[in-house]
């Protein structure tokens, strides 16, 4: 062999390296291991998304809300001919951003022909960043069609996303397609326009308005900032139905930004995004009526809103007033006990470790009762004595009267003697110790 063709079977060689190598990266960024949600076909035919992602860092939820029922008044048009424009805050940032929609309470195939994600252009606006306007994809396709009951997961798209911040996630579909699935009581105003406004930075054609989050389920980032997702599952109190619309004061905001600041100022505590599956009215052990179930109970939906979650690590359960004070009977403090075991025992075969709330007094709400108040008691102290969860946040302590434990102390009350006030929300979060975040569920023996 001459000199001259061995440097050109050596070049050669190379570039097979090379290419072999691209190859095995691209696979490996394209592979995304965290994902939770299960696509669904997409429609054929549109361009790939050429905003794909290029930055490094892992998948983590920036927020998200669970599913709650179909709408009323939706049950025939849905949304047809309207872009939804719903408004969420994020609780990390990242560079990439992805979404997830839902059709779990639709009775028709949604259909989907255009989807964008932008960043708001403030608080309390429909407004877009101009430049940070993205169409959005399904399987690299602009058209998704969404079966009854299903959900779809989009392609990710390059987006600098910071955290503690609103982002505007906008659907358009052209067909009837109800009901709608939503999550009311979002305490967040999002919009709605006539026709095809899915692409509208300036927002002017958003004149209507509502206080519910549509087909809209989840929002991911790939980020630099986050290790990992807590997941906070709960009712109205962790729903925040009672705090300040639009300014994101729910106990799991704050806890969010404790978290932030702790990590930026060196504390030995994890890194990890904040998001919310409240439901208000939700219940361990009994769901609403309808097929599927509205306000499916926290057993039923465990698995499809804490642990198919992007990246979970920790869970936090704040659940359990409701089904003292909405059983028609007097509730079984022991069946209760079993359910948030259950969902302990779940929780601990995926390897989350998990946090339990106490519940909090409601002396001087419509529901109570000196037996109610009796449940709650022998409910907490099995919390307390550590036999229901990994570690314990002790809410009723922190929000409750020192001069009668019954009830609420007076500035922590929102004015229903259930739910707090923006004051006593922050205290909740004050109260979670954050190093309780560090670790992964107990050893079975």
């Amino acid at each position: 062999m001459t000199r001259r063709n061995g440097y050109a079977l050596l070049s050669a060689i190379i570039a097979l390296i090379v290419a072999v190598s691209a190859a095995i990266y691209v696979g490996f960024a394209s592979d995304d291991s965290s994902a939770t949600s299960k696509n669904v076909p997409a429609q054929e035919g549109a361009p790939r998304n050429p905003a794909a992602p290029a930055s490094t860092g892992i998948w983590v939820g920036a927020w998200s809300a669970s599913p709650v029922g179909a709408e009323p008044g939706t049950e025939l048009e849905g949304m047809a001919g309207r872009s939804v424009r719903n408004v969420v805050h994020t609780s990390v940032g990242g560079t990439s951003a992805r979404i997830t929609l839902s059709n779990h309470y639709g009775r028709s195939a949604l259909t989907i022909t255009h989807a964008s994600i932008a960043v708001a252009a403030g608080t309390g606006t429909a407004a877009a960043i101009a430049d940070t306007m993205r169409r959005l994809t399904f399987g690299g396709n602009t058209t998704v069609v969404i079966p009854p009951g299903q959900q779809v997961l989009s392609d990710a798209v390059r987006l600098a996303i910071p955290a503690d911040t609103d982002v505007l996630v906008t659907t358009y579909s052209p067909t009837r397609s109800g009901p709608v699935t939503y999550h009311p009581h979002a305490r967040q105003t999002s919009y709605v326009a006539e026709g095809d406004a899915t692409e509208d930075a300036t927002g002017v054609a958003y004149t209507g308005q509502v206080e519910y989050w549509r087909y809209l389920t989840a929002l991911d980032v790939l980020s630099n900032e986050s290790d990992g997702t807590v997941v906070v599952f709960g009712d109205s109190l962790a729903d925040g139905i009672t705090s300040t619309k639009n300014a994101n004061r729910r106990w799991t905001d704050v806890l969010s930004r404790r978290l932030r600041a702790a990590v930026a100022s060196g504390q030995d505590v994890p890194r990890y995004s904040v998001v919310n599956q409240g439901i208000s009215g939700n219940q361990i052990l009994a769901s609403g009526a309808g097929r599927p179930a509205n306000n499916e109970a926290g057993i039923s939906r465990f698995h499809r809103d804490v642990l198919s979650r992007t990246n979970v690590k920790v869970v936090v359960i704040d659940l359990g007033v409701n089904d003292i004070l909405r059983n028609p009977v007097l509730a079984d403090p022991n069946r209760i006990l079993d359910g948030l075991r259950t969902l302990v025992r779940q929780a601990h075969a995926r390897g989350l470790k998990v946090i339990g709330a106490t519940l909090m007094p409601f002396q001087g709400h419509r529901g109570y009762t000196e037996a109610r108040e009796g449940v709650r008691q022998q409910i907490n102290a099995e919390i307390r004595a550590g036999r229901v969860f990994d570690a314990v946040v002790d809410f009723d302590k922190a929000v409750r009267d020192p001069y009668n434990p019954r009830k609420f102390r007076p500035d922590y009350d929102s004015g229903d003697h259930l739910h707090p006030s923006d004051k006593g929300y922050e205290r909740m979060a004050e109260a979670f110790n954050l190093r309780d975040l560090k670790g992964a569920a107990p050893a079975e023996l």
